[in-house]
């Protein structure tokens, strides 16, 4: 959907408190996701946080990009983690492609957020954590999520303060036709990993009674991918607290126009 015509659709009604607007991959939908000119843009269409996707490469450096090999955005197939930084870099000599993380945080305005989706093992996590430290930025500005249990469980064990959220994608895959992971299985998984909250798949099936153990229990409730604004009330009335979007700009316009 473009921005034109979203702008042109009816009006959040929107609480008060507004949620997060989380660019994905940055302002994927006007630049080349997880590139810094896609970061740079979802700061200017006025994000409150951009998530990336960050590998771990051969030579224990952090990557931004989103599949584990470079075929879709290189002419040349190489695995991540197989592969030096200064390798995949080569193959995009220009710095739109294969950001390092020090370089995706440096973006990162004061007051605004970064969501770090870790697609490597945990082995990235003892990696990860002495790249924010070197940084400075605030750790209150970053949050950690992963589909991996095993990659929450040990940023909450290695670095507590740290907010990690797990990623799911409730799906009707049952013969009772009911979603799955059900919210008592996401509630166990929350539980185990010491997760602090689960972001959903905005699947359409979901709605309150789904999501009604979740609260109960005093978990945080995010989602994506929004791009419309119906889709965007729903969750709003769900109680999400972030909505991430591959279009900042008009969803940040049509919260703002109707506070």
């Amino acid at each position: 959907m473009t921005a034109k015509l979203l702008l042109q659709m009816p009006l959040l009604n929107v609480a008060a408190a507004s949620p997060l607007i989380v660019a994905h991959r940055g302002a994927s939908a006007d630049a080349p996701e997880n590139t810094l000119p896609a970061f740079q843009l979802a700061w200017e269409q006025g994000a409150d946080a951009i998530e990336g996707d960050f590998h771990l490469t051969r030579d224990r450096q952090i990557v931004c990009i989103h599949n584990p090999t470079t075929g879709k955005y290189a002419n040349k197939n190489l695995t991540v983690r197989k592969t030096k930084l200064a390798d995949l870099q080569a193959l995009n000599p220009s710095p739109n492609h294969f950001p390092t993380f020090a370089e995706v945080v440096a973006t990162v305005p004061s007051g605004k957020k970064l969501y770090i989706e870790i697609k490597s093992s945990p082995q990235i996590i003892r990696h990860l954590l002495k790249e924010i430290d070197a940084s400075g930025i605030d750790p209150d500005q970053l949050v950690v999520i992963a589909f991996s249990g095993r990659v929450i469980k040990k940023i909450k064990r290695e670095r507590p303060s740290l907010k990690a959220i797990l990623l799911a994608t409730p799906r009707d895959r049952s013969k009772a036709r009911t979603l799955e992971p059900t919210p008592q299985q996401l509630l166990a998984e929350l539980k185990r990993t010491g997760a602090d909250g689960i972001s959903l798949y905005a699947n359409p099936d979901i709605d309150a009674a789904y999501l009604a153990p979740i609260h109960a229990a005093g978990y945080e409730l995010h989602t994506w991918t929004i791009d419309d604004p119906e889709t965007a009330r729903k969750w709003l009335d769900l109680g999400a607290l972030s909505l991430t979007t591959n279009t900042p700009a008009p969803l940040r316009a049509l919260i703002q126009q109707n506070r």
